[in-house]
């Protein structure tokens, strides 16, 4: 039997003393924004919990204990005499939802798979290796993605990601066609009909309720009557030819990715391009032990791997897939060009082309 290193053993414990700071800490993130206490804040002023209370109309007892534990995890910033305030970096990550760091999403997706209920359903996909639906997941997962994606593709998206790729922008500026498979509730749909009003702009999904919720976001944008919803799945989906096909964060989670690709391949329009946005991630394990990396793998342990076993052939890529098994699975669906388009520091863009 070996023996405890003291030293290692202090630095473990030192880990999982902030790792279970951070779960208790997520729950009240999100209670702080559902009664409002973080944008009471957002004007940087520092208050007291008494005057916090009072704009928020809560328990000024309450507000005292949870304003101490968002200073304690350096979420609020502590000023001395019994007064809190919120910096502009704070603010950017719990209060502004069109910062491209916001992070409530992440917050409202993990938590969402952490009732009793949903731990049982992992268990059972852990036995029996048959996954776990998207559509079995709680609605908070479905608006927590949603949420925790929409400010990086707000940034990135219209600016960055399409003019990386081969003549997109000008055939979607010319009225070209376009196509969001997996589009969930529909913000990447938008964005593009809203930055190509010429474009017709089609997003498929097969979660019904995530189609009926983008309808929705279309009608509210102003643009539905130029981008349409349909459910579908990435194998079934119709109405090509498109210039583009894009993928948003969605691939990884395919039972079948393959022939999703090469399904999109038949619906793709000559000399037109398959954008895929991937979470970041390395080829190998080593590059990908970093935060962002546990991030991910936890989400994709979580719900991509699960749901990607649910359907048919379960390849079960994973949320860090990376370059060269997202490259074979293009190169399988009979895609000869790829390449990475651009990236950011969650994102991978890839494009494939016939």
């Amino acid at each position: 039997m070996s023996i405890v290193d003291e030293a290692k053993l202090n630095e473990l414990l030192g880990k999982v003393l902030t790792d279970l700071g951070a779960v208790a800490a997520a729950p009240l993130t999100l209670l702080g924004e559902r009664l409002g206490l973080f944008q009471a804040l957002v004007d940087g002023e520092a208050v007291t919990p008494g005057q916090l209370a009072e704009r928020t109309r809560t328990t000024e007892r309450n507000v005292r204990e949870w304003l101490a534990a968002m200073a304690a995890g350096g979420y609020l910033t502590y000023e001395g005499d019994d007064r809190f305030r919120m910096s502009p970096e704070q603010r950017a990550v719990f209060a502004d939802e069109n910062s491209p760091v916001f992070a409530l999403g992440g917050y409202q997706s993990f938590l969402s798979c952490g009732s009793a209920e949903e731990r049982d359903r992992l268990e059972r996909a852990f036995r029996d290796g048959h996954g776990v639906g998207w559509h079995e997941h709680h609605p908070d997962l479905f608006a927590g993605t949603a949420r925790f994606f929409r400010p990086s593709y707000a940034a990135h998206l219209v600016d960055e990601w399409l003019p990386a790729l081969t003549g997109v922008v000008e055939k979607l500026r010319t009225g070209g066609r376009a196509a969001d498979v997996g589009c969930g509730l529909g913000h990447s749909t938008v964005m593009i009909g809203k930055a190509f009003p010429g474009a017709p702009v089609t997003g498929f999904d097969n979660h019904g309720p995530s189609v009926d919720a983008a309808r929705e976001l279309a009608a509210e944008s102003g643009v539905s009557g130029r981008v349409s919803f349909e459910t579908a799945g990435a194998k079934d989906f119709a109405g090509g030819p498109y210039d583009l096909i894009a993928f948003f964060d969605c691939l990884h989670d395919m039972g079948d990715p393959v022939g999703a690709l090469a399904h999109s391949r038949e619906q793709l329009a000559e000399g037109g391009s398959i954008m895929l946005v991937e979470p970041f991630a390395g080829d190998r394990l080593e590059e990908n032990l970093t935060p962002l990396g546990r991030a991910y793998y936890s989400a994709s342990t979580l719900i991509c791997t699960p749901v990607s076993q649910s359907q048919e052939a379960g390849r079960a890529l994973g949320a860090q897939a990376g370059e060269e098994r997202t490259r074979q699975v293009a190169s399988e669906a009979g895609l000869a060009r790829f390449r990475r388009a651009v990236q950011t520091p969650f994102n991978i863009v890839y494009e494939a082309r016939v």
